[in-house]
């Protein structure tokens, strides 16, 4: 398996052929999105790869020695890192109709069939990539917003530990006001994590 090294792994295309002339065909395709590729031969190594790092897309060749693409997909989907990683099918044009049912079944995003149009595969999976990015800063700005919580709950906990230690007028009422902003920031922090 060879892995192209990036600062942004999560952009990564894992591509996933026993051959490798299609591994090579999939390559020139894919090359000009300026995304890394990282190949693996085998179902095996698929599941390997995405246990090492995050994939935006996985090209998934259905009919492969040992584990075919149906049952890498399925291990695929039961990885807590992974099963969020859309999944593009590839197989013949000769494959049983059934292919594509079952594909979808197994948790596909989309499914193409070989020999692919170079310009409708690389379509595909740059929908896929542009998702990926968008739920990439979707998750930072969410965990931004997480550490603005944590930072005015430590304060308003800094507020209360210091009105409870000096004597001020209508301390009782400015305790409540806080518990309930605190109150308030819980139920918040609740409502993002449900």
């Amino acid at each position: 398996m060879s892995v192209r090294t990036t600062t942004d792994e999560g952009s990564s295309i894992l591509l996933v052929d026993d051959m490798e002339d299609n591994l090579v065909a999939l390559e020139a395709v894919l090359r000009s999105l300026n995304e890394p590729l990282v190949r693996a031969r085998s179902g095996e190594e698929a599941v390997e790869a995405l246990l090492r790092q995050r994939f935006a897309v996985v090209l998934l060749d259905i009919r492969m020695p040992g584990m075919d693409g149906f049952e890498t997909a399925a291990n695929i989907k039961r990885l807590d890192r992974a099963k969020d990683v859309p999944i593009i099918f590839l197989t013949g044009r000769d494959a049983d109709a059934g292919y594509a049912f079952r594909g979808y079944a197994t948790g596909a995003a989309d499914y193409v069939a070989k020999p692919f149009d170079p310009w409708v595969l690389r379509a595909k999976v740059s929908v896929f990539l542009e998702l990926h990015r968008k739920n990439r800063q979707l998750e930072s700005l969410l965990a931004r917003e997480q550490d603005q919580f944590d930072e005015l709950a430590a304060r308003l906990g800094r507020m209360d530990t210091h009105l409870a230690a000096n004597a001020v007028q209508d301390v009782p009422g400015l305790r409540a006001q806080i518990r309930q902003m605190d109150e308030l920031l819980g139920r918040m922090r609740r409502s993002r994590n449900a």
